[in-house]
C-alpha cells in the first residue's frame, strides 16, 4: 500500500521563492517566442511591403498563384498584368509573389505552412 502524502507537503513553502523568480521561466518563453517567431515574421512582412511598394510598370512578375505576366498598370490595391497578347487581368497587389526568374518574395499559395 502506498504511503499517504499530504497535499500541503507537496506545495512550495510560502517563503520559498521570490515572485520574480517564479516569473522568470514565463519571461524566457516569451523572449524565445519573440526572437524565433515574431521578429522574423515582422522582417519578412517589411520585405514584402517594400517589394510591393517598389513595383513599377513593365516589371515582369509572377503571382503567388503561378501566373506570369508584365505589369501594365498599378492601382492602390490592384495591378493589371498582361499575360498574353491582348490578354490583361486585374489581380490584387498582395498576389504578386516576385519577379520572374528570381527567388519569390512571397511563398506560392500551394507552399504555405499551415
Amino acid at each position: 500500500m502506498l504511503p499517504r502524502v499530504s497535499v500541503l507537503a507537496l506545495a512550495a513553502s510560502p517563503e520559498g521563492g521570490s515572485p520574480w523568480l517564479q516569473l522568470a521561466p514565463f519571461a524566457i518563453v516569451l523572449a524565445i517566442f519573440y526572437f524565433i517567431i515574431l521578429l522574423p515574421m515582422k522582417r519578412r512582412q517589411q520585405k514584402v511591403q517594400a517589394f510591393l511598394d517598389n513595383l513599377k510598370v513593365n516589371d515582369r512578375v509572377v503571382t503567388t498563384g503561378g501566373i506570369y505576366g508584365q505589369i501594365t498598370r498599378i492601382g492602390s490595391d490592384t495591378v493589371q498584368l498582361q499575360i498574353a497578347d491582348k490578354v490583361r487581368i486585374e489581380v490584387a497587389k498582395q498576389a504578386i509573389g516576385g519577379y520572374q526568374g528570381q527567388e519569390p518574395v512571397q511563398e506560392p499559395v500551394g507552399h504555405r505552412a499551415g
